[in-house]
């Protein structure tokens, strides 16, 4: 069984549950065993991950880390993305795979150009979860669950300067993990997200801040259930600086679901000033229709067109032949 070095940068519910299903993985008799160093600014965070068994061990400083390590998994909080590149760049040993799962792939590929020294390699992912999750978002460490990824979808957008085995491995490790890997786009990816992710996040803390500020509040708080919960939790489980920096660096797309959002809530509220039930019922019939779609096409990831599934050699192929005797050479190595 082969050792493979791995960092978890950023152990919430993300980066536990990377550990989680590689620890899996060599536990199930798999060719490959996954030794997992962690680091997270909580420090809760790396004793409940390693109390949890997704990690082996934790290390207080990111560069210390990373170092002599084969792959490098980046599920840091947002707003910590940027910082990390800066502090671990020189401390990535040659032939190192970084996997970042942040949550826009555009600004982490500028970071990474600018900061990761030559011969290291960056593919960006995007965990899309397993469905069985989908209505459970709290992103906290003890979340985190082996079967997070399983039956889910893994987006990959390797860094321009990336070896073909290096995506490759990337391809191979989702599949590991329990997710389907596909090729996506950096920026179509980042302006969709600005729709699921980030217009989401804004309207809770909108809802939450109208809300609060209304002079009923003192007993509408007392009256709060999970409706109500569901939509802020953001304020619960993510930095304000997180949310700031996920609005403001993607703010033209944003700003543009933001007025869309705008338009439809207009319609909404003259259907219900007006008293419209036929028209209001029609709506929402439709839409129930069209979200339960949604919602079995989303369990199956059946959808209507698959355009981006990648076709690589299998895991063995890489990770146990070319990918360890190659890529991750060291510089010393060549040298010699």
């Amino acid at each position: 069984m082969a050792d493979i070095q791995v960092a978890i940068l950023g152990l919430g519910r993300l980066g536990a549950s990377m550990g989680l299903a590689l620890k899996r993985h060599t536990k199930n008799g798999g060719a490959h065993n996954f030794i997992i160093t962690g680091y997270d600014a909580v420090a809760k965070n790396s004793k409940t991950a390693k109390d949890i068994g997704a990690i082996d061990q934790h290390k207080g400083r990111p560069a210390e880390t990373v170092r002599d390590k084969n792959i490098v998994v980046i599920a840091m909080p947002y707003g910590e993305v940027e910082a990390i590149y800066s502090l671990i760049g020189k401390s990535l040993t040659r032939g190192t795979v970084v996997i970042d799962l942040s949550a826009l792939k555009q600004n982490a590929m500028q970071s990474a150009q600018k900061h990761m020294p030559e011969g290291t390699h960056l593919v960006c992912g995007a965990a899309i979860y397993n469905a069985a999750y989908l209505f459970n978002s709290i992103d906290h460490t003890d979340k985190a669950t082996a079967d997070l990824f399983d039956k889910g979808v893994m987006m990959l957008m390797p860094g321009v300067r990336c070896a073909e085995q290096a995506i490759t491995l990337a391809n191979d490790l989702s599949a590991i993990i329990g997710a389907t890997p596909h090729f996506f786009d950096p920026a179509e990816h980042d302006a969709l997200v600005s729709a699921v992710e980030a217009l989401p996040s804004l309207l809770g803390v909108t809802l939450f801040a109208m809300l609060q500020g209304n002079n009923g509040w003192d007993d509408m708080r007392r009256l709060t259930n999970p409706a109500f919960g569901m939509v802020t939790h953001f304020l619960f489980d993510r930095h304000p600086d997180d949310l700031s920096r996920l609005w403001l660096d993607n703010r033209e797309e944003l700003v543009r679901h933001i007025n869309g959002f705008i338009k439809s809530l207009t319609t909404m509220r003259d259907l219900v000033q007006d008293n419209d039930r036929d028209s209001l019922s029609a709506l929402l019939e439709s839409k129930a229709s069209s979200y339960e779609q949604w919602i079995n096409q989303r369990h199956k990831q059946n959808w209507d067109e698959d355009k981006t599934r990648v076709t690589t050699p299998s895991f063995g192929d890489t990770m146990g032949g070319a990918m360890f005797g190659g890529l991750f050479r060291r510089k010393d190595d060549d040298d010699k």
